[in-house]
Parts: C-alpha cells; structure tokens; sequence
C-alpha cells in the first residue's frame, strides 16, 4: 500500500463527489511534469488524501490504475487550460468528520514531511504546482491519527469496515468514453453503413480492422499461439484515441491472446521497437508469471516493422519522438518513472528521453 496526496482546490467538488482523480498528461508546451507522472503509479488498494481549501478534506482507497481519459466535461470553464486528454484514476473518495488543517497541526505534521516533493510547505499550506504526490507512511499515520481510527485501522492493517475492500476495476471513463465515440460514428452521415459497422466492430478487435492486421501478423508475439480463434486483434495507438482511418489501419495492430492483450491495453506492459518487452513496475510480479511473462529475464518477441512503430496510416509519418513502438503507445505504460523491474530495467531518464 502506497499513500499519495492531491491538491485539487479547482476540481475539488467535481472529483470529490465524482469519486475520480484526473490530470493532463503533459504541460500544454509538452514538457513533462512529475505531478502528473505520479499518477502512473497509483495501484489499487492505495490511499489517496484530497486536499482543498488549506484542509484535508477526506481519502480514498484506490480502484484503479491510472487509464487515458477525455478530459471531465464537468470541469466546464475551469479545465480549458488543460489538454483535452489525460490520466484519470478512480477513486473511493469519503469526507472526514472534521477536516483537518495542516497549519493548525504542522508540529507533528511537519517532521514528517517528505524531503523532496512535498505536497504542503513547512508552514502548512498547500504547495503550488503540485497536484499528486506520494507521502511517507509516518506522515499517512499521522493524518489518520488526527483525522479517523477507520483510516488508521485500514493503514495499520486492522480492517474495520468494508471500506477496506477495493472492488474490481470497471475502468467506467474508457466505457464512456468509447461508447460516445460509437454514437459519434453512428450518427455521422459521412459515413455509409458498411463503413459504420467496420469502424464499430474495430472497437472489439473484429471485422475488417481484424483482416488487415492479419496481413502483417502471424500470431501473438509473446505466447506464440497461432490459432486465428485464439487471437484478438489488439489496438496499437487505443480505438478511443484514434481517427477513423488508423482504427482500421493495418500498421496500427498486433495480434495478441487475451491475457496478452489486457496487458498490452491497460499499459502492464509495452514493447520497444527491436522487441523488446517492457514490463509496468506496477504489476503483480506473480500475477505476470501465471499469465507466461517472465520478469527475470530479457524477453525479445523481434522487432517491429515501420508502420507498426509510427502507428499511422497518413502519407507523413509521425516525428520520431522514442524508440518504443508506437509514439503512443509507452505514453500508456504504467509506472513510467520509476525503473522497469529487473533484468528488463531501463533508467528513467532512457525512458523520459524516449517520450
């Protein structure tokens, strides 16, 4: 269990009571920033403390990893500095009794502050720029030592209520998200029928998206498994993020299992452009081993070929921004700022250099 803390003066009531978190991806001069990057590294389980007002307002339990989101349309007037696409996560998000204001307690809050990055200042206030960033757990107890014996059971490991239990991930933004782009599709007149069902269907993996891919792939890469009915044609660039013309783009799809390819879709893992595999440092270690992946060693499923590493199907390729396959695709892979586990790590500055 990890512990991180949001300031969200601006959004507060929108993801408060939405029970989310949500960031842009990058700054709008595409620089990178590591308040937002944090949000790759949220896992399930974890607990996040909202901050607004000069108060920790409540937490929450985490029951998600981070996913692409289209920026909250309740955001309104408020978000439009913001890039239209970012991170969200979902959040169990419940109200303290009694908000607790670090200012008014910042001499057991303060010796336990982070060195670097904190979320609040010595003197208590909250601190600008800064939108998640993880706490130590001693700061963590100490909040909940002021705040609620619920959470201080729950960080203590003592289970009070149902509170502590994370649900399954229903990822609802990405659902949204692509069934607004389904009756986006439908309702478009510039399209004809056939060309509807084709662009729908692309959504699943099948139909003619399914065909072309099959053209440039074989058989899964990592498992080997050959057999056209135990394969998904999986997006490379997501469905939700493409234009009509790369979801049914041959150059922009791999041919995985399904436990491949919801590795591959929730950023568990990724690949560079020789082949090799990437693997989230969020995932369960042991969980990737029963599904075949092995995180002790170097994996190579062979390179990729040109049009599957710029993802595009327009006449002028995508800039070389990385390495990695697809411009698009490492920007999904979860936990980015820390190093890959293992024989597989690569340093994070490989890795920030390569998006």
């Amino acid at each position: 269990m990890n512990f991180w803390w949001v300031n969200h003066k601006q959004t507060f009531r929108q993801e408060f009571y939405g029970k989310y978190i949500w960031s842009p991806k990058r700054k709008r001069n595409d620089q990178i920033n590591p308040f937002y990057e944090t949000m790759r590294e949220v896992t399930p389980g974890d607990i996040v403390f909202s901050f607004a007002d000069g108060a920790i307002q409540g937490f929450g339990l985490a029951r998600t990893h981070c996913y692409t989101s289209p920026r909250p349309d309740e955001f309104g007037h408020i978000g439009q500095a913001w890039n239209e696409v970012g991170w969200r996560v979902d959040i169990g998000f419940q109200k303290f009794a009694d908000p607790i204001r670090p200012t008014q307690h910042i001499q057991a809050i303060g010796p336990t502050l982070p060195e670097r990055y904190s979320p609040i200042r010595p003197d208590g206030h909250g601190n600008q720029g800064v939108y998640l960033a993880e706490v130590p757990r001693p700061m963590a107890l100490v909040v909940a030592q002021l705040a609620s014996p619920e959470l201080l059971g729950i960080i203590q490991g003592i289970q009070f209520s149902e509170t502590a239990e994370v649900p399954l991930p229903e990822l609802r933004g990405i659902v949204e998200w692509e069934e607004r782009e389904c009756r986006r599709i439908s309702e478009d007149d510039q399209l004809r029928d056939t060309e509807k069902q084709a662009l729908i269907k692309a959504r699943r993996g099948q139909g003619l998206f399914r065909q072309n891919v099959a053209h440039v792939e074989q058989f899964c890469r990592v498992t080997r498994v050959d057999r056209p009915e135990h394969l998904i044609a999986s997006h490379i660039k997501p469905w939700r993020e493409s234009d009509n013309r790369e979801r049914l783009f041959e150059g922009n799809g791999l041919l995985l299992t399904p436990t491949i390819d919801h590795l591959f879709d929730r950023g568990f893992i990724s690949f560079e452009n020789n082949g090799q595999l990437l693997i989230s440092p969020v995932a369960h270690e042991d969980s990737m081993k029963k599904m075949g992946i092995m995180t002790d060693r170097v994996i190579n499923v062979g390179g990729f070929a040109e049009p599957q590493r710029d993802s595009s199907p327009h006449a002028a390729p995508l800039p070389p921004r990385r390495r990695t396959i697809v411009p698009l695709h490492l920007n999904k892979l979860l936990g980015l700022r820390h190093c890959l586990k293992g024989a597989l790590a690569v340093s994070e500055k490989l890795l920030l250099k390569c998006i």
